[in-house]
């Protein structure tokens, strides 16, 4: 019988780094970072010009300083700069879309989606420089290779990936939340276990010279209606 690794044990740590501001400049760098990233913007025109994999990495490292569920740290990134396999990840998101403006989608979500103005068609999935595919694992692995169960996992990925955008965005580059549903396709594609599920498609580059955003997409709800005070 395999014997059953021995689970860490809690050994506090004095406070690593510290980065506490005095009041006055913590309000300026809280306001200003809350500017710098209302000029973030979801972009669907993407440049050809590269994009050095020094820098995709840097912006996955700081998703993987995403806080998680037991510090499990369930996800995993694939960027993929691949023409023939971003062209795989197309021709595979573009039937699922098919499906779903065909009769999958409620009449109600396709009239949400229209101000955005998407369709079935995807360019930007080919026409970025790169794709990052974040997976979320259901499950981990021991060292003796048994299943080790994964806590607040949808959670924990959508963290990581707030800090991914925030980290491209620094990068100076742009991307777009591409979530086609079920996605079922991508773990085969990507060379992922059974135990991941593909959560959504980055395509990172530079925006074209031509690149527009929806109208709409700039209308964001104002602080009193997403803040409480009690």
């Amino acid at each position: 019988m395999t014997e059953r690794p021995e689970a860490p044990t809690y050994r506090p740590l004095p406070l690593p780094d510290r980065v506490q501001l005095p009041p006055d400049e913590s309000r300026a760098a809280a306001e200003g970072f809350r500017d710098y990233m209302a000029r973030r913007h979801s972009v669907r025109q993407f440049s050809a010009a590269p994009v050095d994999e020094a820098v995709i990495a840097a912006c996955i490292a700081a998703a993987g300083t995403a806080p998680s569920g037991a510090n499990q740290q369930p996800w995993h990134f694939v960027a993929i700069r691949s023409p023939e396999l971003k062209a795989r990840i197309r021709a595979a998101a573009e039937e699922e879309e098919r499906r779903f403006y065909g009769g999958g989608a409620p009449d109600a979500w396709i009239r949400a989606l229209e101000p955005i103005g998407t369709g079935i068609e995807k360019p930007h999935l080919t026409d970025a420089p790169w794709l990052i595919v974040v997976f979320a694992q259901r499950h981990g692995q021991n060292p003796d290779g048994t299943p080790r169960k994964h806590y607040y996992v949808p959670e924990s990925v959508g963290i990581a990936c707030g800090l991914l955008i925030a980290a491209i965005h620094h990068a100076g580059l742009v991307c777009l939340t591409h979530t086609p549903n079920p996605m079922k396709a991508l773990p085969g594609l990507c060379g992922r276990p059974d135990n991941e599920k593909a959560a959504m498609i980055l395509p990172v580059g530079y925006p074209a010279p031509d690149a527009t955003v929806p109208e709409v997409a700039k209308r964001k709800k104002p602080l009193s209606e997403i803040m409480s005070v009690l």
